[in-house]
């Protein structure tokens, strides 16, 4: 499907959601807790964790441990549900997400399992496991990223004019330039998908939930925008979140 196709389509189903009732609180709640574990859980289990859906279930709801899993796994899970309530609430916040934000997000991801990187940009060179591309040196990346916040800042304004990229353009964007980058030891791709979402929900777009079974489609993606291809990495995210409106179009009814 074109990309400017699935953008429409992505329009159109959030116009409709727009017309239908609101969810009730507990209704908004379940659907909530829903979106996040399915989030939690992919998003781990790319990076390789090795918890089902259920045991991240277990480990986030009910506090319990889960035998025979390593610890790090659970702090995994706890660390990334704590990001995403963080991320939620800077959702709230129409200005876009500044270093400090990045940072922010990228030390609780790895709160309890790195202490000396959470939160810190890379010093030294580091390399994409079954990827060709080689990040930028570490003595690169403080320049880089400031040249990525003022992108942010600049095409959160074009769109607020009402012109610029589309808002998941802009969001899948992001979320590559921060993977192009590597700004991080670890957590790169955990805290690029954090983003993702954190600039869709501030303009009120469906979340884009990268699941582990497209997990070689989504590498591939990334390898082919590495190369100057970006549409095919533009269409996979576009995809996704045009799955999570259909979710929520699923979930409002036809009322």
């Amino acid at each position: 499907m074109q990309l400017q196709t699935l953008f429409a389509q992505i329009d159109s189903k959030q116009a409709e959601l727009a017309r239908r009732r609101p969810l009730s609180a507990a209704e908004a709640a379940s659907l909530r807790e829903y979106l996040d574990l399915e989030w939690t859980y992919n998003s781990n289990a790319i990076e390789g964790s090795t918890l089902t859906r259920q045991e991240t279930l277990v480990v986030l709801k009910h506090g319990l441990t889960v035998g025979g899993k390593p610890l790090v796994e659970h702090l995994e899970a706890i660390n990334h549900q704590m990001a995403i309530d963080f991320v939620e609430r800077l959702a709230e916040d129409p200005e876009p997400p500044t270093l400090d934000d990045i940072l922010a997000i990228h030390a609780l991801v790895l709160r309890s399992i790195d202490e000396r990187h959470a939160g810190q940009f890379r010093s030294g060179q580091v390399y994409i496991t079954g990827s060709v591309y080689v990040p930028p040196p570490g003595a690169a990346v403080p320049g880089r990223m400031t040249e990525f916040a003022d992108w942010l800042l600049r095409t959160g304004v074009s769109m607020t004019a009402g012109g610029g990229l589309h808002p998941v353009e802009r969001a899948a964007h992001a979320h590559f330039w921060l993977v192009d980058i590597h700004p991080f030891v670890d957590g790169n791709g955990r805290v690029a998908r954090l983003l993702l979402n954190l600039l869709l929900m501030q303009v009120g777009y469906p979340i884009a939930i990268i699941r582990n079974e497209d997990r070689a489609a989504y590498y591939a993606a990334l390898e082919s925008g590495h190369d100057g291809r970006l549409d095919d990495f533009l269409v996979f995210v576009a995809k996704a979140v045009d799955r999570t409106a259909d979710i929520l179009l699923s979930a409002t009814g036809d009322g």
